[in-house]
């Protein structure tokens, strides 16, 4: 029987959009599409990110877990979708479109659990095989909060290069998740 606390999982859900706001509205370009180097990714391309979850993963796949159980397995989510997607937008517009998609989702949300669904049923993921539908709303609000701190990590490190010799005292500077 699953543990996972809905009502918690949605107050968190509910937060990221405001919280994504808070940190990156009105900055500059240069700190929103800073990377850690290499393949990493900017604050700009986790929006997309987010925004592309919004619209093929976590509502859909509950869907299809409710609807056909283990019998339809999930389409493979395409991780770097956000890279042409979100070409030609801002930040702003990102912002924007993350709030919107992510209101209309929590509402579906909501609307499913009106009789209250089984958060022990089935769908299979097409790498992880069996999976729960309590387990995918774990794994959304999971998945948004480390884009929250990859975010804050990015932006440390943007401003981390100038800190001297108290880099030694700011450990976030060497996470990489």
């Amino acid at each position: 029987m699953s543990a996972v606390d809905v009502d918690a999982v949605v107050a968190t859900l509910e937060r990221t959009p405001t919280a994504l706001r808070a940190m990156l509205g009105g900055l500059p370009a240069d700190l929103t599409h800073a990377t850690e180097g290499g393949e990493s990714w900017s604050p700009f391309d986790v929006l997309g990110h987010l925004i592309h979850g919004e619209k093929t993963d976590w509502i859909p796949r509950l869907r299809i877990i409710l609807a056909a159980g283990q019998s339809q397995p999930f389409e493979p989510f395409d991780r770097f979708a956000q890279f042409e997607a979100s070409r030609g937008n801002t930040v702003e517009d990102l912002l924007g479109e993350f709030e919107a998609h992510r209101t209309a989702n929590l509402e579906t949300l909501r609307g499913m659990f009106v009789p209250r669904i089984d958060l022990d049923a089935e769908g299979t993921h097409p790498e992880l095989g069996r999976v729960t539908a309590g387990e995918l709303l774990a794994t959304w609000a999971t998945h948004d909060l480390g884009h929250v701190a990859q975010v804050a990590r990015v932006m440390a490190k943007h401003f981390g290069r100038d800190a001297g010799p108290w880099r030694a005292y700011l450990p976030i500077l060497g996470d990489r998740g």
